[in-house]
């Protein structure tokens, strides 16, 4: 063995990374809106979970890039953490596909030829108009790379010929006669080998050649496929420390479920092992392998990779409550940190369709209570002097923003189900006004990043208003919160004719205070009181204040039945 030949080795594992990661890209970029509804749809109890979480995840060739989406969905509050846990056992049991690829296409047979076509069959795709035909070339491109990996990989490997490199044979004769601490100190090797390489593929595919040239034992072996489950654990929860709650919590999930495994299996490590083994005829106490019982160790790290995840999914699936619970009192909740889960409408279509609306006009005013909570971060905003504080809330409105995206989403999507039930011509009507509730709620949370948006503009360009500014902007942000607080009373208890007079009143009020504001600014700026940029800030905010008041009066509007009110 040669430093060349180690060198050729390290190449071809960065191949076969690179496939995979260009295949799982290139699957997302072609079906990911597919694999995100499916994800977010087959969800509705634990099993269904596990089995969404093991296809999307088999399909994309990536547990990493499953257990991203599920977080996803979880911060969005499109997805409980149980849901998640859930998805994520599942996506322990795809990821083994990729190891019985490697077992079965990368060590028993010759696809040199078929890589080579697959090459050829992609190229035309990348030469398309079309996005989703690029993404499907990228896809097969990977899949190419992937299997020329795995040849280039075996083939190498052999030519290294470990098994009649004394130094190495004698290592792993040496560490395999410490009894069970050998096991654990394959464990750890396994754990840390993953966590520098980032892949526990390209380590599966390492300990597969050195089972399969006879210099591994297959006990060791074992040991260190079970570290790779820890190891790849470890890297999603260093990636989610500086994540937020949701994220640390569904990583430090995943690090649960995988540590249980590990324990149990290294209870009963060898009658476990040895039993694996027979199913493919192989004593796993022999000390004078042939060469065809050392291919079939292959099928064996295959075979107990998946039989680990499985039936360590089939022990914890009754458990995800508790696993749950465990998480949440590790990583408790920031004291900055909302929980943004939909309160009302996240079980499901209640047993009538009309009952339903009504849990639906409850999670409107659960949205409305959002919206006024996001503008009260802009009037903090707006007098804030230091950039930690303003950057930190200025991240927090944004977030509140993408949450606002996700909830009409939504109940949109909810009463798309109501709909389909059987509903009276006065709850069809209801459905169509609590659509536009919560459509007009979203823009109102546009709005309210816009605003924070011309601040943040204004903050780093150093531009300031005068006192007199501030003063009219602070007016007129006081006039929409009060807006604001009769919009969500109307929601909150039901409507009153004063309620709406009021609502028409205060956008009366607010429309002549920016024609008002709008005619002094022209004045102000030929008058040469402030620059011109600092005059567009100013009525940048006076107008998108002005939107905000009238979102608020067409969600009154919807509540009121669609009726039109006077202006």
């Amino acid at each position: 063995m040669t430093f060349f030949d180690v060198v050729m080795v390290l190449g071809c594992l960065a191949l076969l990374m690179f496939g995979m990661k260009t295949m799982s890209e290139g699957l997302q970029k072609f079906a990911g809106g597919t694999l995100r509804k499916v994800l977010g749809a087959m969800t509705t109890n634990r099993f269904a979970g596990v089995a969404t979480g093991a296809v999307v995840t088999a399909a994309v060739q990536s547990s990493t890039a499953t257990t991203l989406m599920t977080v996803s969905f979880v911060n969005a509050g499109l997805l409980t953490l149980v849901q998640a846990i859930s998805v994520i056992m599942g996506a322990n049991i795809g990821t083994t596909f990729t190891a019985w690829i490697m077992a079965l296409f990368g060590f028993s047979v010759d696809l040199s030829k078929l890589s080579w076509l697959l090459f050829a069959c992609a190229i035309p795709f990348f030469f398309s108009k079309s996005s989703s035909r690029k993404s499907l070339g990228e896809f097969i491109f990977g899949f190419a790379f992937m299997f020329l990996g795995l040849i280039t990989l075996r083939v190498h490997a052999s030519d290294m010929n470990l098994q009649d490199n004394a130094a190495v044979v004698n290592f792993f004769k040496v560490t395999g006669d410490w009894g069970f601490l050998s096991i654990l100190l394959y464990v750890v090797i396994g754990g840390l080998l993953t966590l520098c390489v980032q892949s526990s593929a390209a380590i599966m595919a390492i300990t597969m050649i050195l089972c399969s040239t006879g210099v591994l034992p297959i006990y060791q072996g074992i040991a260190l496929v079970m570290g790779e489950n820890i190891g790849t654990t470890l890297t999603s929860n260093i990636a989610a420390m500086s994540a937020n709650t949701s994220a640390r919590r569904a990583a430090l999930a995943h690090l649960t479920f995988n540590t249980f495994g590990v324990i149990w299996v290294l209870c009963v490590f060898k009658p476990f092992v040895r039993l694996i083994c027979s199913l493919w005829g192989v004593d796993a106490d022999a000390t004078d392998m042939t060469p065809d019982m050392n291919m079939k160790l292959t099928y064996i790290l295959a075979t107990f990779h998946t039989a680990f995840n499985v039936i360590n999914t089939g022990i914890l699936i009754g458990f995800i409550n508790r696993i749950e619970q465990f998480v949440c009192r590790m990583i408790p909740n920031r004291e900055d940190e909302e929980d943004f889960r939909l309160k009302f409408i996240h079980q499901g279509i209640m047993s009538t369709s009309e009952m339903s609306l009504f849990e639906a006009q409850k999670e409107t005013a659960n949205f409305a209570a959002r919206a006024r909570r996001m503008f009260g971060f802009t009037r903090e905003l707006l007098h804030m002097k230091d950039e930690t504080d303003f950057n930190k809330l200025f991240s927090r409105t944004e977030k509140y923003e993408n949450i606002s995206d996700n909830m009409e989403i939504e109940i949109a999507g909810y009463l798309t189900k109501v709909s389909e039930g059987r509903l009276s011509n006065e709850g069809k009507l209801k459905v169509q006004n609590i659509m536009r509730e919560a459509s007009e709620l979203e823009s109102i949370c546009d709005g309210v990043y816009n605003l924070a948006r011309t601040l943040n503009h204004k903050f780093k360009y150093s531009e300031d208003f005068t006192p007199d500014q501030y003063g009219h902007i602070q007016t007129m942000m006081d006039l929409v919160d009060r807006s604001l607080e009769l919009m969500l009373t109307i929601l909150e208890t039901g409507t009153h004719e004063i309620d709406a007079s009021a609502i028409v009143n205060q956008e009366h009020e607010i429309n002549n205070y920016r024609s008002l504001l709008r005619d002094q600014n022209i004045r102000d700026i030929n008058d040469r009181k402030y620059a011109y940029q600092t005059g567009v800030y100013y009525m940048d905010l006076i107008s998108e204040l002005e939107k905000i008041g009238d979102y608020v009066v067409n969600v009154c509007e919807a509540r009121l039945g669609g009726q039109k009110l006077a202006q």
